[in-house]
């Protein structure tokens, strides 16, 4: 053990005790400091490249009409594009409630409206007032900002979009 503090004074390093419950003690000649430093920036970009998952929600009625059935379905869309999950909701009120049919057709059809954009995760099912049914994306969120990252990247490299190209003077 002398020995190897005396190497790490001379090479102007730490003896970092490496697997002390070993027989004999494993030690390492390293920066510390340097050591540290380089293990908070691979905890910095891991939390950069992790991603959290955000449900979405989209409420609809059993008696919907069309424009506001496509109107909803174009934000779910959004949502599905941008990596996100959503969770689509039917409120039932009143006698609506005995007829929960109505609200599995609006499911399926959703469903087979954007199943080109995410796929069905959990089945519709009634939860008192509501009938509820989660949606997720094909890709996950971190491959569409890659792939949003790119687009912008493209449009940079071709001139950008007119605006900040080249300015009039």
């Amino acid at each position: 053990m002398s020995d190897a503090l005396r190497l790490a004074q001379e090479a102007d390093l730490d003896l970092v005790e490496v697997a002390p419950t070993a027989r004999p003690p494993v030690a390492k000649l390293m920066d510390y400091g340097k050591f540290k430093y380089e293990s908070a920036v691979k905890a910095r970009e891991a939390r950069r490249n992790q991603t959290n998952t955000i449900i979405k929600e989209i409420k609809l009625r059993p008696k919907i009409d069309q424009h506001d059935y496509e109107t909803k379905r174009g934000h779910v869309e959004r949502f599905l594009r941008g990596g996100d999950k959503v969770k689509v909701t039917i409120m039932f009120r009143g006698r609506e409630q005995s007829r929960p049919e109505l609200g599995y057709r609006l499911l399926r059809r959703l469903a087979e409206d954007v199943q080109e954009l995410g796929q069905v995760e959990s089945q519709a099912k009634q939860d008192g007032r509501n009938m509820v049914m989660v949606i997720g994306p094909h890709k996950r969120r971190a491959e569409h900002k890659a792939e949003a990252r790119a687009a912008a990247q493209a449009a940079k490299t071709r001139g950008g979009s007119g605006r900040n190209s080249e300015k009039s003077g």
